[in-house]
């Protein structure tokens, strides 16, 4: 089963972050608190929503996390997907098709014009399992990221101009 994320889940949305650092081979990078999930994901105006897969005895084994993107050549909302991930016992039952099939029919039913996500290019179960979905990998395009102290340094010089 695929629900909707409940605020009784944060601690399991949590867990499953932890789990899914550890996969990813950076568990110290996981510093999100449960109250910073709370607070992302269940204020007034969430920007930032989850989905939960249960298996046959309501148990939690997965979970997606997404927000909203824009394509202005499309002019329609997009679903970016964050995060992926469903517990190793639990993975072959179904669970991460669901979870995508579930993003892609909130899409659909909500006229968004695509749903996409990044993957470890040395996740090869992860990439064949997309592709067999039919997801194409975006080839000519390179992830960028501006964080940590580079972020700092330019936030902070762009600040100091505009003031």
């Amino acid at each position: 089963m695929i629900r909707a994320a409940a605020p009784a889940d944060v601690p399991t949305i949590r867990a499953l972050v932890a789990a899914l650092a550890e996969y990813e081979r950076e568990p110290e990078s996981a510093k999100a608190t449960e109250e910073q999930f709370h607070a992302a994901l269940f204020a007034e105006h969430p920007a930032v929503f989850a989905l939960i897969a249960e298996d046959d005895a309501g148990t939690p084994v997965g979970f997606a996390l997404y927000f909203l993107n824009f394509s202005t050549w499309n002019g329609t909302h997009g679903i970016y997907l964050e995060d992926l991930f469903v517990l190793p016992e639990a993975r072959g039952g179904g669970y991460g098709s669901a979870l995508l099939r579930e993003l892609a029919r909130i899409a659909v039913e909500r006229g968004y014009s695509r749903v996409e996500w990044s993957v470890l290019d040395w996740n090869e179960p992860s990439i064949g399992f997309y592709k067999a979905l039919g997801a194409v990998a975006m080839e000519e395009w390179t992830t960028m990221r501006l964080t940590g102290d580079a972020l700092h340094a330019f936030g902070g010089a762009a600040a100091r101009q505009d003031t």
